[in-house]
């Protein structure tokens, strides 16, 4: 996930983020002509040292079995909790299979992504996203940033599971897109609801890896205020130039991500870069910066990118798990000792929203630098 920003503080560390000039009219990525140009705008090129290499090895990712941990075996459930606890250690990345959810609302999702993509750009225009905001309609960051520009559409919006709110994504979409979007809005929030409660089961597992408890991360993100995001990576015909992502780790607690069958996700572990291929019986999962906050470090939120091809459009869904507005992202008193001191100062998702979104670009030191920030602002 890629909450991109722009800096507005002459104080903020590197990278240096490129702000968009306002005195010149903003590109306009419109993926039905872009697609077949053989010129890309330079806005589109990536530095030497940050273009996708052409064969890169397969990340070695565990697939978790959940079956077991879903109907209650203890037995099932500690050994989930062993692998989680492994990969989380190592890179923070894992794939979960038999995790319950309905094949038929995956597809759905999919489908209907298709749908509003595949709309002309000033129907899309219609949930356009605004300044400083995280949620709507996203084709690429053109007239937010004026170099290396992500070669990609997106739709995000808002999830809370707090019952006060039960239609919240279908009421969003309808009132944005229109009531010819009322079967669109359902099955996102049918999709939401859904990977919600898969979220939660797997803090679940997260907490007994880190000998906190299954309850502990459970009751902390039970009223989450999470983030759904449709990523559609249009064809390029020069896509070793650019990047569908470009590399980050996200910000948010963990990400459930489902690829269709074009892959494309990269993931950088050990000096160099892997790639994931696509599984449909399978979500890619991984962790983010608000849960290695809230691990006090012991859990490495990891740095991945998209690559795009000049062949096939790639899609993926990516739920990103947020805490409620409210709740103070701080470790348990388990993960803190002389051995292990504080790593980071306690905040709110909100916060570490803003900085992202009004005063840096997220990439790999987004956390680090969020906490330095904050800790510059207090004194």
């Amino acid at each position: 996930m890629a909450i991109d920003c722009i800096a507005s503080m002459h104080s903020m560390p590197q990278p240096p983020i490129q702000e968009s000039k306002e005195q010149e009219s903003p590109l306009v990525f419109d993926a039905s002509v872009l697609r077949h140009q053989l010129q890309l705008p330079k806005q589109f090129i990536w530095p030497d040292e940050e273009k996708p290499c052409k064969d890169v090895p397969e990340l070695v990712v565990p697939f978790i079995d959940l079956g077991g941990f879903l109907s209650g075996d203890p037995v099932a459930a500690m050994e989930a909790s062993r692998l989680v606890g492994e990969a989380c250690q190592k890179h923070g990345f894992f794939l979960v299979v038999n995790h319950g959810i309905d094949k038929n609302l995956i597809s759905d999702a999919h489908l209907f992504m298709d749908n509003f993509f595949e709309l002309p750009l000033s129907q899309k225009q219609r949930a356009q996203r605004k300044a400083g905001e995280h949620c709507g309609y996203a084709s690429s960051f053109t007239g937010r940033f004026s170099s290396k520009l992500p070669w990609k559409e997106t739709l995000s919006f808002q999830f809370s599971a707090d019952k006060n709110s039960p239609n919240l994504v279908k009421d969003y979409l309808c009132n944005t897109m229109g009531k010819d979007f009322e079967q669109f809005g359902k099955v996102y929030q049918d999709y939401c609801e859904a990977m919600s409660n898969l979220s939660i089961g797997i803090m679940e597992l997260l907490g007994m890896s880190l000998g906190v408890g299954k309850a502990y991360f459970r009751e902390f993100f039970e009223e989450n205020s999470s983030i759904m995001r449709l990523n559609y990576y249009p064809p390029c015909q020069k896509p070793d130039l650019t990047l569908g992502t470009g590399p980050h780790c996200d910000p948010t607690s963990l990400t459930i991500l489902h690829q269709d069958q074009v892959g494309g996700l990269q993931v950088y572990v050990d000096n160099e870069w892997h790639s994931i291929s696509p599984d449909f019986n399978a979500f890619v999962v991984n962790i983010g910066d608000t849960f290695m906050a809230l691990s006090n470090g012991r859990y490495k939120s990891c740095l991945h990118r998209a690559v795009v091809n000049s062949q096939k459009t790639r899609k993926s869904l990516a739920f990103f798990l947020c805490p409620r507005s409210d709740k103070v992202v701080s470790p348990p008193c388990e993960l803190v000792d002389n051995f292990n001191p504080r790593l980071y100062p306690d905040f709110t998702w909100p916060m570490l929203l803003e900085f992202t979104q009004k005063h840096y670009r997220a990439d790999m030191k987004t956390l680090e630098t969020f906490a330095n920030w904050l800790q510059r602002k207090r004194n």
